[in-house]
């Protein structure tokens, strides 16, 4: 589903990322982990096309995503809340984003009843724009409004950061239970170690621009895990 060849990004002569490969297979849910500055974050971008690698390329169903815009109609992502239109209310934003994939407001309102629980009232018929939001309604709007597009592909950073935890749970449930449904292809950055071993099947453990460990997940993941960074304190 998604390739990535000698992937290398340099700033002020510092290499951040240093991939020579990685596959995603489709329908995985993988968990990309490290601390700050492991190149997390820029290896998004990079996969969405939104910075350009110093060499090598991301293929997504085998297209190069800096020379081809097919991979958009089956992508979606939900970075930060800078990506949000945020003069919108909630409403305005998920009718726009999803005219932009033809559904129409009428099957819009449809799904949105899906996201009740995750909403808990404190997105729909509010009266208010998106930047008058906390970040963590922010982030349901975005991870909702990725979900709405149908994706075959979906990439999260960092989703469970601004929520509180009742929220999480309904974030994780929700995300094992379209998963399930549609064997979505589901790539998760996130600090919290937690969360994303009981969401994912695959852990990407990132350390100054790399990977250095590639591991499925299992009962024992996360205790691994917590004593890897336990040593690094």
């Amino acid at each position: 589903m998604i390739q990535i060849q000698s992937l290398q990004k340099i700033y002020n002569g510092v290499v951040v990322v240093n991939i020579p490969e990685l596959n995603i297979r489709q329908g995985e849910t993988v968990g990309l982990i490290g601390n700050n500055g492991a190149g997390k974050t820029t290896l998004f971008r990079m996969m969405l096309d939104l910075i350009r690698p110093e060499k090598g390329e991301v293929l997504s169903k085998d297209q190069n995503v800096a020379n081809s815009d097919s991979w958009k109609d089956y992508t979606a992502s939900f970075l930060d809340e800078g990506f949000l239109i945020d003069y919108l209310t909630p409403e305005e934003y998920f009718y726009f984003t999803g005219g932009l994939h033809d559904l129409s407001k009428a099957h819009i309102d449809s799904e949105l009843i899906k996201f009740t629980d995750f909403f808990n009232g404190e997105i729909l018929n509010r009266g208010k724009y998106i930047r008058d939001l906390s970040k963590g309604n922010q982030c349901k709007v975005g991870v909702a409004s990725c979900l709405l597009q149908n994706p075959e592909v979906l990439m999260l950073d960092e989703p469970f950061a601004n929520i509180d935890p009742s929220t999480q749970i309904r974030l994780k449930n929700m995300i094992r239970d379209i998963n399930r449904e549609k064997h979505l292809t589901t790539i998760i950055s996130s600090h919290d170690l937690n969360h994303v071993t009981d969401v994912c099947e695959r852990i990407l453990l990132m350390e100054k621009g790399m990977i250095i460990k590639d591991i499925e997940t299992n009962q024992n993941t996360l205790l691994e895990l917590e004593e890897y960074f336990s040593v690094l304190q």
